[in-house]
């Protein structure tokens, strides 16, 4: 099937560049290679990876963290079964045999089909979501590939982090920043998958508004990218001063020509196109989450600490935009205002800028531990939504076939796998983006990292020539090619600096967690004022 197809290409495309990188590392071990090849070896990241990939191809039968999540005191309703129906509205059971029930059953008019009022007195059966009933769902494949395969990325990077931490090296390359982005990229194709399901339905008003969350959505960005660093201080114009200036640095050891540097316009115009296409996948995963948010605290009215939960859970996103906004954040953390009527006395700040930095990551944390804590209620709230449409047929006039009853509870909890992607998609993109920046950005959890100076002539460093490469009278082309690939990733390393990644991915991390909250937010106006 497409979806399960898609799971085993993600498994066959990750051990396939692990086999790979095992022979490349087996070779530069004892091929004899420069001390600049040296440089490749990856080691224990390497073996970390393959027995984390080995242990998802092998486990995931048996044991899977998405299957625990949904199968972990959820509650569903099922359907009625026509005989119930029937005794509930009086009617009895047919009693046609032979050719005549065959012909009806041909012609696509069954007896099976019958109507009965809506005001029935019908009271839904309750049953556990047991690991069996999930297994047929829409994107059931989907949303276990996204759970385990993010669980894994996340194991990796906390072993990756006590290694560093432990060992620090310097000369190897951290395996687990490739599967961060193998994450990232899985998201967005996921995401991009659902909202193509949007535009090949019959409904063409699902069509507009992802159309029109996308224009506004670009509208917005252009609007943020043109905003002052004295406002929003994501460090955009320094980044991109620094990838020019190590990209002609780099062009220039590599002997080619360069006569002007790439534009700004280009490079702001990539991120907004970027950004409005985050705001469009983005639209219907938060008009479900204000649903759910809406069901949710009405189903917790008789406890205020579930309610704060609740309400956290909603709100934590704009926390984490306005701490990049610059007069808010840091101007009140590092240079509080004086208090009392002496204003000569110097404030103490609240925090050091290392750690004011470190807060910004654990607040990105906080944000998908509080997601992930109170998936079970939200889900809840979802399958809920099947009594809540008996309870409205109830209310309504007339008569009303079972098959469309039977649709109407069975639609619930067919589509929970899709709703539970739509719910942790947006989190774990914003999850992901932050441990890019942690690590990339070259911060700190314990914040005792480097300021950044802003002086960018530190991150330029000297580029080697990829010509370098090939040696003289080396005729394996084995040695050629980890020479190579040596030389192609220390270029990748000085073209993109870590002033270039604090720039960029604080960005995305931000307008992530910006369009989580206007997508969630519009969701509750809209449940709210707009519907019943």
């Amino acid at each position: 099937s497409p979806q399960r197809s898609i799971g085993q290409t993600a498994a066959s495309s990750s051990r396939f560049f692990l086999i790979q990188l095992g022979i490349q590392t087996f070779h530069s071990h004892f091929s004899g290679i420069s001390s600049v090849t040296a440089m490749a070896v990856i080691g224990t990241q390497l073996v970390v990876s393959m027995v984390m990939a080995s242990i998802l191809q092998k486990l995931q039968p048996h044991f899977s963290v998405a299957r625990w999540l949904l199968s972990r005191r959820l509650v569903r309703y099922l359907h009625p079964t026509d005989d119930h129906l029937r005794e509930l509205a009086g009617i009895q059971a047919p009693k046609g045999k032979g050719r005549k029930r065959d012909d009806r059953r041909a012609d696509g008019k069954t007896d099976k089909e019958f109507s009965v009022p809506c005001n029935i007195s019908l009271q839904l059966e309750t049953a556990k979501v047991e690991r069996v009933d999930i297994i047929g769902l829409q994107f059931y494949t989907e949303y276990q590939w996204l759970v385990d395969f993010t669980a894994s990325a996340l194991v990796i990077y906390m072993l990756t982090e006590a290694y560093y931490s432990l060992v620090q090296p310097r000369a190897e390359v951290n395996l687990s920043m490739i599967w961060c982005l193998l994450v990232v990229v899985f998201i967005l194709s996921l995401l991009f998958t659902l909202t193509a399901a949007y535009f090949s339905g019959e409904d063409s008003g699902e069509r507009s508004i992802c159309l029109v969350f996308g224009f506004f959505f670009l509208l917005v960005s252009m609007a943020v990218l043109i905003t002052s660093e004295n406002i929003l201080e994501f460090g955009l114009d320094r980044a991109y001063t620094s990838l020019s200036d190590t990209i002609g640095a780099f062009l220039g050891s590599q002997g080619v020509e360069t006569s002007a540097a790439s534009s700004k316009l280009m490079f702001k115009g990539i991120l907004a196109v970027y950004s409005a296409l985050i705001g469009a996948f983005l639209t219907f995963s938060g008009l479900r989450f204000g649903k759910m948010h809406q069901d949710s605290l009405k189903y917790s009215k008789d406890s205020p600490l579930m309610q704060l939960l609740l309400h956290l859970n909603f709100l934590w996103p704009l926390v984490i935009v306005l701490l990049w906004v610059k007069p808010l954040a840091r101007g009140y953390v590092l240079h509080p205002p004086s208090l009392g009527t002496n204003s000569t006395v110097p404030t103490e700040p609240l925090m050091s800028e290392p750690w004011f930095e470190t807060s910004r990551l654990y607040t990105v944390m906080l944000c998908a531990v509080l997601r992930v804590a109170l998936m079970h209620r939200y889900l809840q709230s979802y399958l809920n939504m099947a009594h809540q449409r008996i309870e409205h047929v109830k209310k309504q006039a007339g008569r009303i076939t079972n098959m469309e009853i039977q649709k109407r509870i069975v639609r619930v909890f067919f589509y929970l796998c899709v709703v539970a992607v739509q719910y942790l998609a947006p989190v774990l993109l914003l999850l992901y983006y932050g441990l890019l920046l942690k690590t990339l950005g070259e911060y700190s959890w314990t914040g005792n990292h480097v300021p950044d100076s802003g002086n960018l002539t530190t991150n330029l460093t000297e580029f080697p020539s990829l010509q370098e490469g090939k040696a003289v009278g080396d005729d394996e082309p084995v040695k050629q090619a980890a020479q190579q690939l040596t030389l192609a990733f220390a270029s990748l390393r000085n073209i993109f600096s870590a002033v270039f990644f604090r720039g960029v991915v604080s960005y995305l991390c931000w307008w992530s967690a910006t369009t989580v909250f206007i997508t969630t937010a519009f969701g509750m106006i809209y449940h709210s004022v707009f519907t019943t």
